[in-house]
C-alpha cells in the first residue's frame, strides 16, 4: 500500500535497514478487544474492536488486489445461529496504477461486528478465529488470533428453531442509529470518496467516449441532420428548444443509471468482483452485443414503444421536445444499446454512484454534438457523408467487445483456479481476434451490411489495419512468457502462463546444481519462483539440510505479500542470488497463509493449547511466531539443520549486494560451526 513511498523509504533503508526492520518486526501492529452488546432478548452483536498503530493499516474483508483480506471463522454451535455477515465500516480505498491493483484497508481504528441469534438460555462462549494481514511500507504481518465471547443474561429468551429467523425491524433500527452514530464510519467514507475521485473521473471520461461512439453508429448519424433541421423551423426558439433536446436525453440516460443502482447497489460490487454467476453472465451478454454489431441480428424494443413516443411529439412545447428526444433513444437503441450496456455492466461493479456517472458520460457524449449542430448549423458542412465508414467502425467495436468479454470470463477463472483461461489461451484468443480484425480493415472478411470492398480504397482503414496488427505482433511474444506491462492489467497473472520460455531457461540453467535430494511435499499447490527449487514443510527442509549438511534458508512468505513479490522480483531474479540457493542451501519457503493445503499426518503438530494442527498455513505461522518470535512477512532466517539462528532476520531487503552478504554470513556461520 502506498507504494509511491517506496523509492524514500529505501533511501532510508540503505542506512537504517537492521534497526528499522527489527523495530517494526518486534511490534504487534494490530491490538483487539472483544466486546459483547446485547441487542433484545433474543440477540447479541459481537463487537471486534481493532486498534491500528500509526502509519500501519489493516486489509478489509473485500477487495481487489493481491493482499490478504481479513477473514472470520465462528465455531458451529447449536446454541447460536449467525445473522448475517460480518460487518464493517467504509475502508480507505486506493488504486495502484504500478501493480493495476485496488486495495481496501483501515487504519487507527476499526470495529467489526457480528449479530448472533440467542437460542438457549444457558450461558456458552462463541468460539472461533480470524486470519488477515497488517502491513506498513516495506513490511508485512500476518494476523492468526482466536477469539471467545461470553453468552449470559438471556434468560427471558423466547428459543427459537427457526433457522430462517431475520433480525427484526427494531434490530435494523438500532444497527442502523449505530453506524450512524459512529465517528470512524463517516470519516471513512469521506475518506474514500476522496480517493476515489480519480477513478470515477477516468470512467466518466471513457463513459463520455463511449457516447461520442455512439453518435457515429449507422441508425443515429443520420438523424442528426434530420433533428437539427426540425430545430431551425422553430426560428426565435430553437437554440432553447435544442438545450432542452439535449438535457432530456441526459435525463433518460440518467434515470437509466439511477435504475441500475437501485437494482444492483454498492454490495453488487462485491458480488461482481468474485462470483462466477454476474461475470460468466456480462461474458455472454457482450458476446451477444457483439454478434449484434457485427450484423447478424439486431436488438430492437418493440415498434408500438416507439410509434407511442413519436405521437406525443405532436404536443409541442418543451414536452414534445422531450419525447423527441426519447424517440431519438429509442430509435437508436439497436446501435448504441452494446455500448451503453458496456458501461452500465461496468459501472455495476463500482460504488451506488458509478452507474449514475456513467449514464451521465455516456449521455453528455451523444447529446452535447446535436446540440452544438443546432446552435451552429453551418457545422453540419463540415460533417462526413453518411457511409460504409459508419458500419466499419460498427463492426471493430464488435471485435473490441468480444475481447472484453473474456475479462469477465477471467474473473471467476482465477477465483475459482477452474484453470480454463490461462495466460497463453486467454492472449490466443485476442490474437486470433485482432487478427480477424485486421483482415476486415483490409477487406478480406465482410459481414451482412458491409458493402462489397474488392480494393482498399480508404487510407484510414489501411493505418487502422497496420495499427492492429502492431497490436497483434505485439501480442505473441507474450504467448512465451513475455510481460506485455502496458496490458497487464487486462490480463491473466503470469503464474497461470503455462509455457514460459524464461522459465523454462532459468530452470534448465540451474537444474545440474540443484537436484533436491527428496521430492518436496506439497509442491503440486506451492512454488518458488525464478525456477529456485526448494521444500514447503519446515520439517522436511531440516530433515534434507541434515543429510546434505547444508544450512536452511527459510522464508516466511504468504500468497498476498506484496513486498514478498518485490523481493523476489528484484532481488532473488539476479543470477548470483539463484545461484547461492542453487548451491549452498536448502531452501524453505513457508507459507503462512495458505488455507487449502492439508498437512500429511506425519507433518502435523501441537500447538500451545494442545490442539493439532492440520493446515499448512497455520503451521507456518505457528513457527515463526513460537520458535523465531516474529510475526512479519517477508522475513528471511538462516538456520542450522536443528532449527538454531545462523544469520537474521532480514525484513524486506532490496538491495542485492546486501542481500548477497546476508547470505554469506549465513554460510560463514554454517561452515565455522560444523569445521
Amino acid at each position: 500500500m502506498k507504494r509511491y513511498f517506496f523509492s524514500v523509504l529505501l533511501f532510508c533503508f540503505l542506512f537504517f535497514p537492521v534497526t528499522f526492520s527489527s523495530l517494526v518486526a518486534q511490534e504487534n501492529p494490530v491490538t483487539w478487544e472483544y466486546k459483547t452488546v446485547k441487542i433484545n432478548d433474543s440477540v447479541a452483536e459481537l463487537q471486534f474492536l481493532a486498534t491500528i498503530k500509526e502509519k500501519w493499516h489493516l486489509y478489509a474483508q473485500c477487495h481487489e488486489g493481491m493482499e490478504l483480506p481479513i477473514d472470520f471463522e465462528f465455531a458451529p454451535s447449536p446454541d447460536y445461529q449467525l445473522i448475517g455477515k460480518v460487518w464493517e465500516p467504509k475502508p480507505k480505498v486506493q488504486y495502484d496504477p504500478v501493480f493495476k491493483d485496488t486495495s481496501k484497508y483501515f487504519v487507527k481504528a476499526v470495529t467489526f461486528k457480528q449479530k448472533v441469534r440467542i437460542k438457549t438460555i444457558h450461558p456458552f462462549v462463541v468460539k472461533g478465529n480470524f486470519t488477515g494481514q497488517a502491513c506498513i511500507d516495506g513490511l508485512c504481518v500476518a494476523i492468526d488470533r482466536k477469539f471467545s465471547f461470553n453468552i449470559e443474561g438471556f434468560d427471558n429468551i423466547a428459543v427459537s428453531t427457526d433457522d430462517n429467523d431475520e433480525i427484526s425491524a427494531v434490530d435494523n433500527e438500532e444497527t442502523a442509529a449505530t453506524i450512524l452514530s459512529d465517528t470512524e464510519n463517516i470519516a471513512a467514507v469521506s475518506a474514500e470518496k476522496t480517493k476515489s475521485q480519480e477513478s470515477l473521473l477516468r470512467f466518466f471520461l471513457m463513459a463520455f467516449l463511449g457516447g461520442f461512439a455512439g453518435l457515429l453508429m449507422p441508425c443515429v448519424f443520420p438523424m442528426i441532420p434530420m433533428t437539427v433541421s426540425y430545430f431551425l423551423k422553430m426560428k426565435e426558439k430553437a437554440k432553447l428548444y435544442a438545450i432542452i433536446f439535449g438535457l432530456s436525453i441526459v435525463v433518460i440516460f440518467i434515470i437509466l443509471g439511477i435504475l441500475l443502482s437501485l437494482i444492483f447497489g454498492a454490495d453488487f460490487a462485491n458480488i461482481v468482483s468474485t462470483h462466477w454467476l454476474p461475470n460468466l453472465l456480462f461474458a455472454l451478454i457482450f458476446i451477444i452485443f457483439a454478434i449484434s454489431l457485427f450484423g447478424y441480428f439486431e436488438i430492437a424494443l418493440p415498434s408500438s414503444w416507439i410509434n407511442k413516443s413519436a405521437k406525443m411529439e405532436s404536443a409541442g412545447g418543451w414536452i414534445g421536445v422531450f419525447f423527441m428526444a426519447l424517440t431519438l433513444v429509442l430509435v437508436s437503441f439497436s446501435c448504441t444499446l452494446p455500448i451503453a450496456g458496456a458501461v452500465a455492466l461496468n459501472s455495476a461493479g463500482g460504488t451506488f454512484l458509478k452507474p449514475i456517472i456513467g449514464m451521465l458520460g455516456f449521455s453528455l457524449g451523444l447529446a452535447i454534438p446535436f446540440t452544438l449542430f443546432a446552435f451552429f448549423p453551418g457545422m453540419l458542412k463540415t460533417m462526413p457523408k453518411s457511409g460504409g465508414w459508419m458500419n466499419t467502425l460498427k463492426v471493430m467495436l464488435a471485435f473490441v467487445e468480444l475481447a472484453f468479454a473474456l475479462k469477465f470470463i477471467n474473473v471467476p477463472d482465477q477465483t475459482y483456479h477452474w484453470g480454463i483461461l490461462d495466460r497463453e489461451v486467454y492472449l490466443a484468443f485476442w490474437i486470433v481476434i485482432f487478427s480477424l480484425m485486421g483482415l476486415y480493415l483490409l477487406g478480406f472478411i465482410r459481414f451482412p451490411h458491409d458493402e462489397e470492398m474488392k480494393t482498399q480504397k480508404s487510407w484510414i482503414r489501411y493505418f487502422l489495419a497496420i495499427g492492429t496488427f502492431t497490436f497483434v505482433l505485439y501480442l505473441v511474444p507474450g504467448m512465451f512468457g513475455a510481460p506485455l506491462k502496458a496490458i497487464s492489467g487486462w490480463l491473466p497473472p503470469m503464474t497461470t502462463q503455462d509455457f514460459d520460455i524464461r522459465k523454462i531457461v532459468l530452470e534448465e540453467s540451474m537444474l545440474a546444481n540443484n537436484e533436491l535430494p527428496e521430492a518436496p511435499r506439497y509442491a503440486e499447490k506451492l512454488h518458488l519462483p525464478h525456477g529456485i527449487k526448494g521444500y514447503f514443510d519446515y520439517h522436511q527442509a531440516l530433515k534434507v539440510a541434515k543429510a546434505v549438511r547444508k544450512p536452511v534458508f527459510i522464508d516466511f512468505t504468504g500468497h498476498g505479500c506484496v513486498n514478498c513479490r518485490n523481493v523476489e522480483s528484484a532481488v532473488w531474479i539476479d543470477i548470483r542470488v539463484r545461484q547461492k540457493f542453487a548451491e549452498d542451501f536448502i531452501v524453505a519457503a513457508l507459507y503462512v497463509d495458505d488455507k487449502t493445503v492439508k498437512l500429511h499426518q506425519d507433518d502435523k503438530i501441537v500447538d500451545n493449547d494442545g490442539d493439532t494442527i492440520i493446515m499448512l498455513g497455520k503451521k507456518n505461522m505457528f513457527i515463526e511466531n513460537n520458535l523465531y518470535k516474529e510475526n512479519s512477512q517477508p522475513c528471511y532466517f538462516i538456520v542450522d539443520w536443528d532449527g538454531s539462528i545462523l544469520a537474521g532476520p532480514v525484513y524486506y531487503e532490496k538491495n542485492t549486494e546486501r542481500y548477497l552478504r546476508f547470505l554469506e554470513s549465513g554460510l560463514n556461520a554454517f561452515k565455522k560451526k560444523h569445521h
